[in-house]
């Protein structure tokens, strides 16, 4: 039987950044935001075999066949030439991997680590290959111990979750902003659907973590507080991770944003606080 597919950015096999313990991280490709922010931007689109990236490669790693964009691992220096000059904001290394490919991955190192995070891009766009994966772990002898957790932007629909909450063990949830034209500002889409998702999540103890990128002068959480604390209230006995906003990595014209520092994280800290929030996490470090 022929495992599903699914376009995959990378897959690091130990992180200690997303989510508890030490976790194989593996980014799918392919978004439906497109987030001023974002620190991974060529991971939002899909590469149209345009051949753009090809001549312009310094290490003739890209070549174009047969209408494809073929790249070449072995010969790539990983100078990132062509995710900058990538009008889709795609990645030419970006490869297609079965169910199958991906647990002989995660099989390798899974003595060494307590879960799989599945992120992006946007995991959820390539949903029915999370769950095969997801299902399979499950039913892995030697697998089955492994948490599985989502990092998602809550995009999917309800019937979404719903196919995905018999095999997972948990969502990490980024709110981009309270107010729907902020976020619509910041993304490019509404955030009606996110906090929907955020709060179908949390009744149905599938919301690991709520997450806020606090950007000095965009993100609207400070102004927002009031309102922002009621709805995490409601959500029950949830935890926020704090994320601080760094340029590095971003295109366009956040790269002329200021990051965030201590005294911004603190600032919502104690809004959240007054707000009767307590389950916060600051950043580990700032940038």
């Amino acid at each position: 039987m022929n495992s599903r597919c699914a376009l995959v950015s990378k897959i690091i096999p130990f992180s200690c950044v997303d989510g508890p313990g030490s976790r194989l991280a593996l980014f799918l490709q392919g978004c439906n935001l497109r987030c001023k922010n974002c620190h991974n931007p060529w991971t939002m689109g899909r590469c149209n075999d345009c051949g753009e990236c090809v001549p312009q490669c310094p290490h003739q790693a890209l070549s174009l066949e047969a209408g494809r964009v073929v790249w070449q691992p072995d010969v790539c220096q990983q100078c990132d030439t062509c995710l900058h000059l990538c009008p889709q904001q795609a990645t030419p290394m970006a490869q297609s991997m079965s169910v199958e490919q991906v647990i002989e991955h995660i099989s390798k190192v899974a003595p060494f680590i307590e879960g799989i995070t599945v992120s992006g891009g946007e995991a959820t766009t390539q949903l029915p290959f999370v769950c095969e994966l997801f299902t399979r772990l499950k039913a892995t002898p030697a697998l089955k111990h492994l948490t599985c957790l989502v990092d998602s932007n809550g995009e999917l629909p309800i019937g979404g979750w719903e196919k995905l909450r018999p095999v997972c063990d948990g969502v990490m949830v980024d709110l981009k902003a309270w107010d729907n034209a902020c976020h619509l500002a910041l993304t490019g889409r509404s955030n009606v659907r996110i906090k929907q998702s955020i709060q179908w999540l949390a009744e149905h103890d599938m919301l690991a973590e709520l997450r806020l990128l606090v950007i000095p002068n965009q993100t609207d959480y400070l102004q927002e507080a009031e309102a922002l604390s009621g709805f995490i209230g409601g959500l029950g006995e949830v935890t926020i991770r704090l994320n601080a906003f760094h340029a590095h990595g971003v295109y366009g014209e956040a790269r002329t944003w200021r990051s965030a520092g201590p005294q911004d994280i603190e600032a919502l800290s104690q809004a959240l606080r007054a707000g009767g929030i307590t389950q916060i996490i600051p950043p580990a470090l700032y940038l």
